[in-house]
């Protein structure tokens, strides 16, 4: 079957509804309920690990050498370090990214005792009063603070409020969605990507697509500090696609267009015969795509290899723009993100032999151009 038809305004509703919910990572109960609830209205049977990464099964012709899509629903964020006499807090981030985001964001505290409303400033914010100084201060966690827009004048009364170290700060995303396709929000990594897989099983149960083996439709909850896919996957799982944001900068060929496959990260190569079947696919279904390699980059793939997981991995990106800051995106590439995500999961099964966990060397895969000097030295003869 090939792609199939995105439905751009359901997945544009769905990007907005999940920008709408905040989820650092280690806060992700309410996006937890929200997409698992989206997907049995979709028909699919869904199963929450204990601390509420989401599996939801589409069942495929046969169970073994089973595929999965994966994207996380955690983001960037930040936890309260220290209460400062000032009546400011000291922050410390949730995942890696830089302070100079953090600047000026408008944020939501969460305590036990309710939610509160904030700004994170710099400590030296005022031109008035500090001059040039504001302009000289350094870039990091330690020169900036969160003011909360409560009664906190001090310590103590930072501790009336019922606030204390370790609670959660959610930064606004402050999303655009403009006319021309363009998307401008915070935390589009990754729910941009969840908002694409939501579109591609929409786009799947509407055309009652078939596919020859059961589909995992995965949603992690801390892949912004390396966890990820590490304990989600089961046996019958033979490949996974990370959906993920792609870093469209100078020295990068990511694109805000179409699909940008991953041929590499930091950890290492991708699957080489899964991302050729991608690349492949791409070309068929006449589906805009350029390759790239990440070299400060990891992804839910990764994590699920160092857990011990033998999955063939492979990474599919929508170009982001200042990734893990004010992020932007264009429309185009989510569709054709979800197109490909079609074509992938309705595709017949290459390798058979992945069904099994072991097996011997028939049916093992070949990388043309060493088995070509392989066979070029087995036909000669050394006595010539």
């Amino acid at each position: 079957m090939p792609r199939l038809a995105i439905d751009a305004q359901y997945l544009t509703d769905q990007l907005k509804a999940l920008l709408d919910i905040p989820s650092p990572t280690g806060y992700t109960d309410t996006v937890v309920r929200h997409v698992a609830k989206e997907l049995e209205r979709l028909g699919l049977t869904v199963e929450l690990t204990r601390r509420g990464a989401i599996s939801a099964l589409r069942q495929g012709s046969r169970r073994a050498s089973a595929r999965a899509i994966v994207s996380h629903l955690d983001t960037l964020g930040a936890q309260v370090k220290r209460l400062k006499e000032n009546g400011r807090l000291e922050l410390v981030p949730i995942g890696h990214w830089s302070a100079r985001f953090a600047e000026g964001a408008r944020a939501t505290l969460f305590t036990d005792s309710g939610t509160y409303r904030g700004t994170i400033l710099p400590l030296k914010a005022s031109g008035h009063t500090y001059n040039d100084e504001i302009d000289t201060m350094p870039v990091g966690w330690d020169y900036v603070e969160l003011r909360v827009d409560a009664l906190g004048r001090d310590t103590r009364e930072l501790q009336a409020l019922g606030i204390e170290i370790g609670d959660t700060v959610a930064i606004d995303p402050q999303p655009e969605f403009l006319d021309n396709g363009f998307i401008v929000s915070r935390h589009l990594d990754n729910k941009a990507g969840v908002a694409v897989m939501l579109a591609a099983i929409e786009a799947m149960e509407r055309a009652e697509a078939s596919t020859p083996v059961d589909m995992h439709w995965l949603f992690t909850i801390a892949e912004e500090v390396g966890v990820g896919a590490a304990s989600i996957l089961t046996p019958d799982v033979a490949s996974m696609i990370a959906v993920d944001n792609g870093t469209s900068a100078p020295g990068q060929n990511s694109s805000e267009f179409g699909v940008t496959i991953a041929m590499a990260d930091q950890t290492g190569p991708f699957d080489y015969h899964l991302t050729k079947k991608l690349v492949r696919l791409c070309q068929e279904e006449d589906i805009r795509y350029q390759k790239d390699i990440f070299r400060f980059y990891r992804s839910d793939s990764a994590s699920a290899i160092e857990a011990g997981h033998d999955v063939r991995t492979a990474l599919i990106t929508f170009g982001v723009d200042a990734s893990h800051g004010y992020e932007r995106i264009h429309m185009h590439a989510l569709r054709s993100l979800a197109e490909l995500v079609t074509a992938y999961a309705t595709s017949p099964v290459e390798i058979e032999r992945d069904r099994n966990q072991h097996a011997g060397i028939k049916g093992f895969t070949r990388q043309p151009a060493v088995e070509a000097e392989q066979e070029l030295a087995e036909d000669s003869d050394p006595a010539e």
